[in-house]
């Protein structure tokens, strides 16, 4: 309990802060949108683009039902879901130990609370769900090992397998991608048991997936295969995949945006890029050793269930790695390094009670400790430990990082004080001009090119209602000959477009400009309401029919330049 403890104070620490600061304009955005659209009866994957399964959007928006649709509620449950990977790696690290357990769950703390802050992300929440399966199997493969295995013990072992089973089928709808992590671990589970063990862990599985039959019946068999496989791995890799780390560049374009506020740092260190190099290589080093460790122990000793633990959570680790390796930046490499980074202690703990005299083999915990407290702290400490004290110090009230945007009852917060100040009058002026039940729009300023959204706004505005299917903007999706991206801006009431997205430049196929029928259909059918100071947005009023001309008194038609 006092490992607990620790660990639950330094997460503490920095919530302050993280319930306040910036959040992610889209990512955040449609973690508030999609579970409050799924309130109002709009199904993922028919009615708005969902790349992921539907579960994690179920899951929130029964929380909303329960405490209300705001940015708390939604960033207490992503705490809730980094709770889970934290405390999830701590209790599979416990055979090592209270020393090596307390610094893994330090380890998972730099990792969870600095990629994304709190945000209530569909992948943590799977990461979570698939770490707790591993453990409640694990549990079940313990009793199974006892020498003295009775009736009771059996009877509870194997509702410990239907449990595993069950939790990891929740993980799959959050996200179906994490098959793999789920399969590979739970091999190392359920290898050697009999059929009818098994059959009970598959049925469990069922039963935990079995909803996602209401989804295929609601949303229909098409449109979810295309939403949750034929997106998200043919049709959005090429807009989004970014090269091999570089050791001099960072390419990603939002990392480039954060570094733009450098928080101090005193101690001498590798610059941003240099890390991230080190980090992309380092991971797959750690993932594999964590793997072939564990199945060393485990040839040499069947029985010795640490070994196990430690096999099965490398192969999760290997499961969940093209997560990071698709797009190389720092938060989708603190995405999976979160279980085995977080784990590296337990694996040099272990490497080194085989390898090291027995009379040095006391010391393996330590060791461990020492190592995983030198990976984050000596090898990217700009990504875990700058970050983390960031946080800590504005929530002691000093240098408060991230400018409010009310409307509503609602608040939202931007790292740019240009663009909030802006966003805060737009959101004011849409609130006097716009009736309830307007249909509002929310894109690029230039359509051919759709990087990325700021889905916030349709949060900030409840009472308007998302024309668009791409409420999650995405290259080479949104933007494609024959979206449907036109046809979404027509029907339209309202139209904000952004240039806050203006210089996204990343080396990958979102430079491309693409079909321009959203752009013509925004200079024959609207008119310029306002553009606003500093630039951010341009604000746009219905002031023409599809088929009309005449804009009778309310002004003339947008016109900017043709493909502009």
């Amino acid at each position: 309990m006092i490992s607990v403890a620790v660990v639950a104070l330094v997460l503490a620490v920095p919530l302050r802060a993280l319930f306040r600061f910036q959040g992610p304009p889209m990512e955040e955005g449609f973690m508030l949108v999609f579970p409050e659209r799924v309130l109002a009866g709009d199904v993922p994957n028919k009615d708005f683009l969902h790349l992921y399964g539907p579960g994690s959007l179920w899951a929130l928006a029964g929380w909303f039902w329960t405490f209300g649709v705001s940015l708390a509620a939604e960033r207490l449950f992503g705490l809730l879901q980094i709770g889970g990977i934290i405390f999830g790696v701590m209790a599979l690290a416990r055979p090592w130990g209270r020393r090596v357990a307390t610094m893994c769950g330090l380890v998972a703390v730099l990792l969870c609370t600095t990629a994304i802050g709190l945000t209530a992300l569909a992948w943590n929440g799977a990461v979570a769900l698939g770490l707790a399966s591993l453990w409640l199997g694990l549990r079940a493969r313990r009793w199974l090992a006892l020498d003295s295995l009775d009736q009771a013990t059996d009877r509870r072992a194997n509702r410990l397998l239907v449990a595993a089973g069950v939790v990891a089928g929740f993980a799959l709808l959050f996200r179906p991608d994490v098959v793999v992590g789920i399969t590979l671990g739970s091999a190392a589970i359920l290898w050697g048991l009999d059929r009818a063990r098994l059959a009970r862990w598959v049925a469990g599985v069922a039963a935990g997936v079995a909803p996602i039959l209401i989804h295929l019946a609601t949303a229909g068999p098409a449109n979810a295969v295309e939403g949750m496989l034929l997106d998200p791995v043919f049709r959005l890799r090429g807009g989004r995949t970014l090269p091999l780390p570089a050791w001099g560049e960072l390419t990603g374009a939002l990392q480039r945006v954060a570094v733009l506020r450098v928080p101090g740092w005193s101690l001498p260190a590798l610059s941003e890029s240099q890390q991230v190099f080190l980090w992309f290589w380092a991971l797959p080093l750690v993932i594999l050793a964590t793997v072939a460790t564990g199945a060393a122990s485990l040839r040499r000793s069947p029985g010795r269930w640490p070994a196990r633990v430690l096999l099965a959570v490398g192969l999760f680790s290997l499961g969940i790695l093209p997560q990071a390796l698709q797009r190389p930046d720092s938060t989708h490499l603190a995405w999976v390094s979160c279980v085995p980074v977080a784990f590296l202690p337990v694996t040099v703990s272990e490497i080194w009670r085989h390898l090291a005299p027995e009379r040095m083999r006391r010391h393996a915990g330590s060791l461990g400790a020492t190592v995983g407290l030198v990976f984050v702290l000596g090898v990217i400490p700009y990504y875990t430990f700058r970050p983390y004290l960031d946080l800590a110090n504005q929530s002691r009230g000093r240098e408060i990082y991230g400018t409010a945007v009310h409307h509503a009852g609602r608040v939202f917060y931007l790292g740019s004080e240009p663009a909030a100040r802006d966003a805060q009058l737009l959101v004011d002026d849409l609130g006097d001009l716009a009736t309830p039940g307007d249909l509002l729009f929310v894109g690029t300023a230039d359509l051919r090119k759709t990087p990325y959204s700021d889905a916030y706004l349709y949060f900030l505005l409840p009472d308007l209602v998302p024309s668009t299917y791409y409420i999650e903007m995405d290259p080479g999706m949104a933007n494609a000959e024959g979206s449907g991206l036109a046809d979404d801006v027509a029907s339209s009431d309202w139209l904000i477009l952004s240039h806050v997205w203006d210089a996204w430049d990343e080396p990958n196929d979102s430079r491309e400009l693409m079909s321009d029928d959203a752009n013509r259909v925004v200079r024959e059918q609207f008119c310029e309401v306002r553009t606003y100071p500093e630039g951010s947005f341009v604000l746009y009023e219905r002031c023409a029919g599809p088929d009309s001309s005449d804009t009778g008194d309310e002004g003339a038609p947008a016109t900017f330049p043709e493909g502009s």
